[in-house]
């Protein structure tokens, strides 16, 4: 029993050494948010090719109930939005990107998805659960995050997207 209690102290203190390494600033608004490059299913998903537009970064997982709520709402969002510069990026962190693959089989997205299964995006933006989003501004500058997803944050999540588009002009 010796050994597990120690074990167990361990790893609650890698744990927390890991917590207080990851940039905690990495998501303050105002402050550029972290570039990635992502295969996707669609080819390279990379945060600097949306430069100039609005960028509304989901982080999903296949396991995960919430996201499964999340998609058909960005669906509409992109729709709506994308010809006033919109542009939504789902990243999965599933480790397997087959467990991605047959999420979006039965859960289509109709924006860009890419994959990381080596968590570090989710990582560089300080990512601690299912699903989080960022809200980017034209200028590439974070406006705002949002954990979780239920019915009552639409209306909220569409108006920061609204007012991030309106001072893009």
């Amino acid at each position: 029993m010796n050994n597990f209690k120690r074990n167990t102290r361990a790893l609650a203190a890698s744990l927390v050494l890991a917590l207080l390494a990851a940039p905690a600033s990495a998501l303050d608004a105002g402050k550029s948010a972290p570039a990635f490059d992502l295969a996707g299913p669609d080819g390279a998903v990379k945060l600097d090719k949306y430069a100039g537009k609005v960028v509304y970064v989901d982080f999903w997982a296949s396991w995960c109930g919430p996201c499964r709520q999340s998609f058909p709402w960005m669906n509409d969002m992109q729709a709506k939005y994308g010809a006033q510069g919109l542009q939504i990026v789902g990243v999965n962190v599933d480790a397997k990107v087959d467990d991605a693959r047959a999420f979006l089989v039965g859960t289509p997205a109709k924006f860009a998805i890419g994959f990381d299964p080596a968590g570090a995006t989710p990582r560089g933006y300080g990512v601690k659960g299912m699903p989080s989003s960022v809200l980017i501004g034209a200028d590439g500058k974070v406006l705002f995050e949002h954990s979780g997803f239920k019915a009552a944050d639409r209306d909220e999540l569409e108006t920061k997207i609204k007012a991030a588009l309106g001072a893009k002009k």
